[in-house]
């Protein structure tokens, strides 16, 4: 098991960040280029849901099957915690905070991998992974 910490600031309210981080459209949007998704539900996230899906990275791979649950999205605590595995990962344990700063919010990514031999590599693909979000989600949360 390895773990990965991914934060970035961002100039708006937390409840903006909140509700952009948690948009499963938004996401699939801030994602191009990166990994497509078929099969990601619409709207929000929500305790308790359950999601095949299939991914391919970059556009350009083949798709692999994905299974997401989502363990805990706490509008209040603006937490989000799931539960995925596929892909060769047997376990990618997510937790996604929103936090107010003195400039605007903070999105932090924690996400605990268990890949077996193949665990470092896909530490290092999530903490790219994640830091890749960061300038299309800037946009995404500026535009008019």
């Amino acid at each position: 098991m390895k773990s990965v910490l991914v934060e970035n600031d961002y100039t708006v309210a937390p409840d903006r960040l909140w509700a952009v981080a948690t948009d499963y459209d938004a996401l699939a949007e801030i994602m191009q280029g990166i990994a497509s998704f078929e099969g990601l539900p619409k709207g929000r996230a929500q305790t308790g849901q359950k999601m095949n899906v299939m991914v391919s990275l970059f556009g350009r791979f083949p798709k692999q099957p994905y299974y997401m649950e989502v363990l805990e999205c706490d509008e209040a605590q603006m937490i989000l915690r799931s539960s995925e595995k596929g892909a060769g990962v047997r376990s990618w344990r997510h937790t996604l905070t929103v936090t107010e700063t003195a400039f605007g919010s903070r999105l932090t990514d924690h996400i605990e991998i268990d890949a077996g031999i193949l665990t470092p590599f896909f530490a290092a693909w999530a903490k790219y992974l994640y830091s890749a979000r960061h300038k299309p989600r800037q946009k995404f949360l500026h535009r008019a």
